[in-house]
């Protein structure tokens, strides 16, 4: 398939060459797609694994060895305005967009007595706010045949310890469940997908055998088990799965 007949996906979070969604964006180049994917460096760089120098260029090499016309750009979910600058660089520099995958996310850790509300108020601008206001562009904006278009957010049910969290992806759950019904009639389904828990750099030894322990397949979760369910829910295999909430996680027992 030459690049320009490809269709477009939009991947939010794709800010380390390990994490789930640079595995998503790999996976939908290997299978047809032109993929633009979202970063935001100032968030990595707080948090403990840190910023990776040149991720963004390397993911998106990574693509176009795939086959893939690629467009990468930086963008901070918390501004309200950025959904929509960033459906205008994509579809200037790529064309419009046809599924929109959710990956990005605020996760940092606290619970009920420690959460501080900017803390709160920085995850449902991320998780929640951010996921509806891209939904909605994309429901505005979509033109492909009826029954191609897709969204798919990725979600958790981790919420002890993590209240922010937790309860911002409770939201993202919800907004992207509606939209498998408001965004019926234009012919985009919507589902979510929970990963369970994915080493992706993060995980202490301690966690990653009380992981183990759980679960029933004897191994860790890894970013292609997330990136095979996305390719098949963006596939014409997939238009019938809609408003579904899926866990892809091997039977992991909470």
């Amino acid at each position: 398939m030459s690049a320009a007949a490809r269709p477009i996906a939009l991947v939010t979070g794709v800010g380390r060459s390990i994490g789930i969604g640079a595995g998503i964006a790999r996976q939908l180049a290997r299978a047809g797609w032109n993929v633009a994917f979202t970063y935001w460096t100032p968030y990595d760089a707080r948090m403990s694994w840190g910023a990776e120098a040149g991720a963004a260029d390397a993911i998106a090499k990574s693509l176009a060895d795939e086959g893939a016309e690629t467009a990468a750009v930086e963008a901070d979910l918390a501004d309200p305005d950025t959904p929509e600058r960033v459906f205008d660089e994509v579809r200037r520099r790529l064309g419009d967009v046809t599924a929109l995958v959710m990956c990005h996310c605020e996760s940092v850790d606290s619970g009920l007595l420690d959460t501080t509300l900017d803390s709160f108020d920085r995850h449902f601008a991320v998780n929640a706010r951010a996921t509806w206001l891209l939904i909605r562009e994309h429901g505005r904006r979509f033109q492909g045949a009826h029954g191609t278009g897709r969204v798919i957010s990725l979600t958790s049910d981790h919420t002890v310890g993590n209240l922010p969290y937790g309860a911002s992806k409770g939201a993202l759950d919800r907004i992207t469940l509606a939209a498998a019904h408001e965004l019926a009639p234009l012919g985009i389904t919507a589902n979510v997908i929970n990963p369970g828990p994915v080493d992706t750099g993060w995980m202490s030894d301690d966690i990653r055998d009380q992981v183990l322990r759980r679960t029933p397949l004897g191994r860790l979760g890894n970013p292609q088990d997330t990136a095979h369910l996305v390719e098949f829910l963006c596939s014409p295999q997939g238009q019938w799965i809609n408003g579904q909430l899926l866990k892809s996680n091997g039977g992991f027992a909470q």
